[in-house]
């Protein structure tokens, strides 16, 4: 578990100290970080995971904000998937390089974990690697797994590792869909957990410490956001959004991302390539059948409406496709990855053209191989939903343990 700090005191309400307005706004790890003088980094040397996303609440990055403050020793920076700009796609990173701004060597982590990860820790001649970056609330998106990576290859190097937390944009009332099965590990999913986990950067570290590093945990020190509930969604925040990766373009993305990520599974676009990636999805050949017949499913907080678009790039691209676009319309009811199985569920039956990636992606997608032959088989979103319910109340019984906020 991490160790105790004034850090880790429990998060106030929003607006329960100073001025109103200002109160209202969620403090980040890193405010809180900077507001205690950078106390905990004094004399050691400091290598940051970050991206774009890392920034101050006046939007300034916390790479150029620490290097420029002499009571931080800060010596190099590490990229993630997309990159520490944020200018690769999917699957890609920007490679070794050294940061314009700073001079400071940026490192690629992308593609590295284990001992190879611990020696680039040590290569760089770091004590502690701060971890700062915002995620999304999906087991796939990659950010996760980067901070459990770091934390093995920390353990590795005797390093210490520091969670600035930040908010799960799509909130954190409940965890939602399948628990990873352990034979279908990748880096899409290292560890059991649910596809939605409901859970902030922090609190997934200290899961990872206690459930699944117990062997040989991290030095782990947390440092808690303040102003944070777990009903808030980042709208209400009061923080300024920066796309986490390329096709992350807005929070709606994110809402929406759990459940419609799953189509990079499949044949069909996941809208990548337009303006509003993960909200609308098709294909050619597809046309109004398919909102029609998931519109009939009658799932909660969301409309399918008939869409049409051509892709710019990925899947599909420049060439019309029909299909749905998903329109929220109670973000409180709204399950993304009930709708992402009714989707593909109602895809499948309405277009004979529906098929799998060859490479069952779909299984690493979900953790299990369940969905995709539960769908083949002509299961209905209730059955699929019923098959994995057991091990997320698993899942939901462990997490408790580790939850920070109220």
């Amino acid at each position: 578990m991490g160790t105790a700090s004034a850090l880790d005191a429990p998060a106030a309400p929003a607006g329960a100290a100073g001025a109103a307005g200002a109160a209202e706004r969620v403090r980040t790890g890193f405010e809180r970080l900077a507001a205690e003088g950078y106390a905990s980094l004094a004399g050691q040397r400091v290598g940051v995971v970050t991206n774009p996303t890392g920034i101050t609440a006046d939007a300034r990055h916390l790479v150029d904000v620490l290097h420029a403050d002499e009571r931080v020793d800060l010596v190099a920076v590490f990229g993630p998937e997309h990159g520490f700009r944020g200018t690769a796609q999917a699957g890609g990173s920007e490679g070794a390089a050294r940061d314009p701004a700073t001079g400071l060597p940026v490192y690629d982590t992308y593609g590295a974990s284990g001992q190879k990860l611990a020696d680039l820790f040590t290569a760089a001649g770091i004590d502690t690697v701060v971890f700062d970056i915002q995620d999304v609330g999906a087991r796939f998106y990659t950010y996760v797994w980067t901070l459990y990576d770091c934390m093995r290859a920390a353990a590795l190097a005797d390093k210490t590792v520091v969670v600035l937390d930040r908010p799960n944009p799509v909130g954190g009332r409940r965890a939602a869909g399948p628990v990873l099965r352990p034979a279908y590990a990748s880096f899409v999913g290292r560890e059991p957990i649910a596809l939605a986990h409901g859970m902030t950067a922090a609190e997934l570290a200290l899961l990872f410490n206690g459930e699944f590093l117990a062997g040989k945990p991290a030095r782990l020190r947390t440092v808690r956001m303040s102003g944070w509930r777990r009903d808030a969604l980042f709208g209400a925040t009061g923080l300024p959004w920066v796309p986490p990766s390329p096709n992350m373009p807005t929070p709606d993305t994110a809402l929406a991302y759990a459940g419609t990520c799953l189509f990079e599974g499949t044949n069909l676009s996941e809208g990548r390539g337009t303006t509003t990636p993960f909200e609308v999805l098709g294909a050619e050949g597809l046309d109004r059948r398919w909102a029609e017949a998931a519109s009939a499913l009658e799932l909660p907080g969301v409309w399918f409406r008939e869409a049409w678009f051509t892709p710019s790039f990925s899947k599909h691209a420049g060439k019309v496709c029909g299909g749905v676009r998903l329109i929220v319309h109670d973000r409180e009811a709204f399950d993304p990855v009930r709708a992402g199985i009714g989707l593909l569920v109602t895809a499948r039956r309405v277009w004979s053209g529906f098929g799998w990636r060859a490479d069952h992606w779909i299984d690493r997608l979900t953790g299990s191989d369940r969905v995709r032959t539960m769908v083949d088989a002509g299961a209905s979103v209730e059955e699929i939903a019923g098959d994995w319910a057991a091990g997320l109340a698993r899942f939901a019984a462990v997490r408790e343990e580790y939850l920070l906020y109220p």
